[in-house]
């Protein structure tokens, strides 16, 4: 049995689930948008919550705990940097920070006290993680992973959680990267409405990080949750559906990435059962 925490639409899942595990996803909420959902069993609720100490049986945990605080530090704009500097100086507490990619390893470390052997977790996150809870195993392109990642991993050519979007200008831009890897514009993106210029979905997660706006969906999620996937606004429109399916398109993990590192443990516990 695999265990797969954040689990989103399943993009670790369907590699577990194409190297025959079972698998029971956790996530704060239900991601549903139209043929997709998250294609295994699925818990609702808050990861924070979860003991270790009932994953005892599991043979591999994985999770993607929320990205977007840390690629919104990431980006070179004065909010972002100052937000960085917030955490630096100690105005915020990094604890608050990193809880979410934290309580993965406290999830672990329960699990292997319960069973007496060690249960494997493998954590995918963005680069931007990095100054703040410490350098990657590997990264898959822009997918970096923490934990106990193999030896050996695939080498990625096409990997990118926004693909050919540039900095410095040489590449697509966020808007035209999105569309191409999941066909939905990210709604909001009006240039000809000076009101809403620079309202993509980016700039958006960044509002929230600083913001905490609360708000709640037409099934009662609270957005204001800090576990929340992503944000919705008030009022919610098909377009708000749309910009989090990007989200959780664009956050979901490639089937080379998660199915090598399923059929690596598959591996590992065939021959420990041997």
């Amino acid at each position: 049995m695999a265990i797969d925490l954040f689990c989103g639409l399943g993009g670790w899942t369907e590699g577990l689930l194409a190297e025959d595990y079972d698998v029971v996803g956790f996530d704060i909420e239900q991601h549903v948008y139209g043929d997709h959902r998250y294609p295994a069993q699925l818990v609702v609720q808050d990861v924070l919550t979860l003991h270790g100490s009932q994953f005892k049986s599991a043979t591999l945990i994985v999770a993607s705990p929320p990205c977007q605080e840390y690629s919104y530090m990431a980006m070179p704009w004065s909010k972002a940097k100052a937000l960085a500097a917030d955490y630096r100086s100690g105005s915020r507490d990094v604890k608050d920070l990193t809880a979410l990619f934290d309580a993965c390893f406290r999830i672990q470390r329960e699990a292997c006290q319960a069973s007496g052997r060690h249960i494997p977790l493998v954590v995918e996150n963005v680069r931007g993680a990095v100054p703040w809870v410490g350098r990657a195993r590997w990264n898959f392109g822009s997918f970096y992973l923490w934990g106990d990642v193999p030896a050996l991993m695939p080498i990625a050519l096409k990997a990118s959680k926004v693909p050919g979007f540039r900095f410095d200008g040489s590449g697509g831009s966020f808007q035209t990267a999105s569309v191409e890897a999941t066909g939905v514009k990210a709604p909001g993106m009006n240039w000809s409405d000076p009101a809403k210029r620079g309202q993509d979905f980016t700039r958006l997660a960044g509002r929230h990080a600083l913001e905490g706006i609360k708000s709640r969906d037409t099934d009662g999620y609270e957005r204001s949750h800090p576990n929340a996937f992503g944000w919705k606004a008030p009022r919610t429109t098909s377009r708000g559906k749309a910009r989090k399916f990007a989200s959780a398109m664009i956050a979901k993990i490639p089937l080379p990435l998660s199915r090598h590192i399923a059929a690596t443990y598959r591996q590992a516990g065939t021959r420990a059962a041997a």
